[in-house]
């Protein structure tokens, strides 16, 4: 079957959205280790390539990392060894850098004035700059993370500065996005970058606090929620209680329109918005947009289902449960043969012939990016007996590449950058297609800012740098 072509070197699982990392934290609190396990396993759809956990015991701090899921990394053997009321984790989705166990994060860091550790959500457009400066002083990199590049940062003066002077000088420095936990032997520090690109969330439990990339990992343990940490705030946790710093006075609340649609767990508040209440509002915006006749609403599994079932609700149309996905089969790239992962990528997402056969089918789906994945969706439908499939994305058209920690860095791999809706219509075999306007996302997030830089190419860390870093990506 002439379509599986597009499956080579397992094709369906690049064309997902992926976002760098997910951190947690934790302070003067019991079990910290168990905890940010827990924790950070609750995030685990923010990164699957690696995890890890630090952990202080009066100032002494040990570490636990590898690649794998949560629970391949972490056993009750090396859980044990984690002592301490305090704890960063982290798992992570190699963007800048690439992957390799020496960018597994948290980071841990010995210095003649204590050790540290941190880790980090996100991306900095300019890190190849300022690695340079670092190394042109002396410093030598163990990773290949631009994460790495603020402990180098931070201890370039710190010996005789004070600490958070210290992180102050670094995020001046430093432009992109980002959402740091560093850690000291006897407190904790969470940090936003100035535009509020990647959630931070703070949350009380017991005597202590937690710190998150998601107010779901909040739930596992019940912890209470307080607050987000605000753009450009540096916020100090110690046994002295909470103390806010601000290192910008030119903040902005840009935040990733893509941790709505797509990134963050539909239990996640963002800023004051459940993430499914917003899939499922969008969903409703995209029928009034384009009205559409047809028989089921489907949705593609798992990120787009709210948005379906607002699709539904808004329609009329009866909501199906017309594709399955089976969430146990590994990537298909590992199967010996051709024929074997052809096999393996059917069994990941599979048809209801009963449901969709002789139907007008509505699929609904959070994005487009290179079209392998709409194409064999569409072509699975339509063999299942769908006598039309009208495609609708719950996002606007991803025309230009994001360079705030979502890999999609290059023109060449989107779609709506190089073919016309018409085109793209043609080529994933749809009956109809459409894509929501950058107007309903305002609307369904109740606000009136978001980061849209991959949909209309307007980048809220300035031109100059992004310029840059597209010219070295196509190699212009």
């Amino acid at each position: 079957m002439d379509y599986f072509n597009y499956l080579e070197n397992d094709r369906m699982e690049e064309d997902l959205l992926h976002e760098e990392c997910g951190v947690f934290g934790v302070f003067s609190v019991d079990k910290a280790a168990e905890i940010t396990y827990y924790a950070i396993h609750s995030l685990q759809h923010r990164g699957q390539e690696g995890a890890g956990i630090v952990t202080s015991d009066k100032g002494i701090m040990k570490r636990v990392k590898g690649l794998g899921l949560v629970n391949e990394v972490f056993n009750d053997a090396n859980l044990s060894q984690l002592k301490g009321d305090m704890a960063i984790g982290h798992v992570r989705y190699s963007t800048a850098g690439g992957g390799g166990i020496e960018n597994v994060q948290p980071f841990m860091f010995n210095h003649h004035s204590g050790q540290f550790a941190l880790c980090h959500n996100g991306n900095l457009v300019n890190s190849d700059k300022i690695k340079h400066m670092c190394e042109e002083r002396g410093s030598l990199f163990q990773s290949t993370s631009d994460s790495e590049i603020l402990a180098h940062l931070l201890r370039r003066n710190g010996s005789y500065k004070g600490f958070v002077n210290s992180i102050k000088e670094a995020f001046e420095m430093l432009e992109g996005s980002f959402a740091f936990l560093i850690m000291l032997g006897d407190r904790l520090f969470a940090c936003r970058d100035k535009y509020g690109l990647r959630p931070l969330s703070l949350g009380k439990l017991d005597d202590g606090y937690v710190v998150s990339s998601e107010t779901c990992a909040f739930e596992v343990m019940n912890a209470t929620f307080i607050r987000d940490i605000e753009p450009g705030e540096i916020l100090e946790i110690s046994k002295e209680g909470l103390k806010s710093y601000t290192y910008s006075e030119e903040t902005n609340n840009m935040m990733c329109a893509m941790e709505y649609i797509y990134f963050a767990r539909p239990d996640s508040q963002i800023e004051g918005k459940n993430v499914h209440s917003f899939r499922k509002e969008s969903g409703k915006l995209l029928f009034r947009e384009k009205p559409t006749e047809a028989d089921i609403v489907i949705g593609v599994p798992d990120s787009s289902l709210s948005a379906a079932i607002g699709y539904s609700e808004a329609s009329g149309i009866p909501y199906e449960m017309g594709l399955i996905k089976n969430k146990y089969v590994g990537r298909t790239f590992i199967q010996p043969s051709k024929e074997l992962r052809e096999k393996g990528v059917k069994m990941k997402l599979s048809a209801v012939s009963s449901i969709v056969k002789d139907k007008r089918v509505v699929l609904i789906d959070d994005s487009i990016v290179r079209g392998t994945t709409s194409k064999y969706i569409v072509t699975l439908l339509k063999e299942a007996g769908a006598k039309e499939v009208h495609v609708r994305i719950a996002s606007p058209q991803i025309k230009y590449p994001c360079f705030y920690g979502v890999d999609i860095s290059t023109y060449q791999e989107l779609i709506s950058a190089n073919k016309s809706i018409e085109e793209i219509e043609e080529y994933i075999g749809a009956d109809s297609l459409y894509f929501i306007s950058q107007d309903a996302l305002f609307s369904a997030a109740q606000r009136n800012s978001l980061c849209l830089a991959c949909f209309n190419g307007s980048y809220v860390t300035g031109g100059s740098i992004i310029n840059k870093s597209m010219k070295n990506e196509l190699n212009c």
